[in-house]
């Protein structure tokens, strides 16, 4: 994510270059071109008990299989007080561990914007949370996968700073149009990425952190491969994005990711991609450092859609 030709301004939202498409948003009346909500909701009781369930649930699988660095995070912040975060308070003890705040967005917002807020340490968190009828699965982010699943990993300095750099990384995606390139790299680190620790795998990607199937699944199942991360190749590759995960990427540590990725030269990198992904999402390659090659047996007999079991 070489910064170079990137403004040294971040304070300034970004405009979305001409032909750069993005997701057709409405944005609500309520909230300006910044996306923020004029504060957090008051949720009801009901809803602060829904966040304690899947706290709980959560709990139950991931000591063991969650990186240390979240679970420090975890403690640092007191989430388990008890209903849904105060995202002031939470800014106030982010911020003075990393500079970092939480912000409330009424729903998935434009990616020049999303960028814009991670450039600036601040993390876009939905203002809503799921119901008891989507209490499985949800397709849009919740203040439970945002903040439970996200923020911890933000205590961790290293981490931080690559948050932050990936936002700044959006002003060159745009400008290459190769914004698909760079949500590959969200999805395969941030939302789904495992980290080396005590020479295994552990969890450190919301997406997982966030789900009680997918933290065994991707430890422990049969199924999906389990790849070394090279930048290049995950940037190339496609993602699924309303089931478990084909394959998980690896990282060494949180200063190999930050170095891997803050040192790549990305102009260059883009000029070399096509407009779409080269590898499918089950694919392992012959450049692969391959710690699992899984037997797909999950996706081949047809994945959540099938009601198959995650093996």
């Amino acid at each position: 994510m070489s910064t170079a030709n990137l403004p040294t301004d971040f304070s300034r939202l970004p405009d979305l270059p001409k032909g750069v498409y993005t997701a057709p948003l409405k944005r609500p009346a309520r909230v300006g071109e910044d996306w923020l909500e004029p504060a957090q909701r008051r949720y009801a009781s009901e809803e602060h008990a829904i966040w304690d369930e899947l706290y709980a649930r959560q709990m139950e699988v991931l000591p063991g299989r969650a990186c240390s660095a979240f679970l420090r995070g975890l403690e640092r912040l007191d989430l388990s007080r008890g209903g849904v975060p105060d995202f002031g308070r939470l800014s106030e003890e982010l911020g003075a561990l990393t500079g970092w705040s939480v912000v409330p967005v009424p729903m998935l917002i434009p990616d020049h914007v999303f960028f814009w807020h991670l450039a600036n340490r601040r993390f876009p968190a939905g203002n809503f949370i799921r119901t008891r009828e989507a209490f499985d699965y949800i397709q849009e982010p919740d203040v439970f996968h945002d903040v439970f699943g996200h923020v911890p990993m933000l205590t961790d300095p290293t981490y931080a700073d690559y948050m932050q750099e990936y936002g700044r990384a959006g002003w060159k995606a745009m400008r290459h149009n190769r914004l698909k390139s760079l949500g590959a790299l969200y999805w395969y680190t941030v939302e789904f990425g495992l980290v080396m620790e005590d020479g295994m795998p552990k969890v450190y990607g919301a997406g997982i952190l966030s789900g009680p199937a997918e933290a065994v699944f991707a430890l422990e199942g049969q199924s999906p491969n389990r790849i070394m991360l090279n930048v290049d190749r995950v940037m190339r590759t496609d993602y699924v994005i309303d089931d478990l995960q084909p394959t998980y990427f690896v990282i060494e540590s949180f200063a190999d990711l930050y170095h891997q990725t803050v040192e790549r030269d990305f102009d260059r990198l883009y000029r070399g991609l096509g407009a779409g992904f080269t590898y499918a999402n089950t694919a392992v390659i012959d450049v692969d450092d391959v710690l699992h090659r899984g037997t797909l047996e999950y996706h081949l007999r047809g994945g959540r859609g099938s009601g198959a079991t995650p093996v």
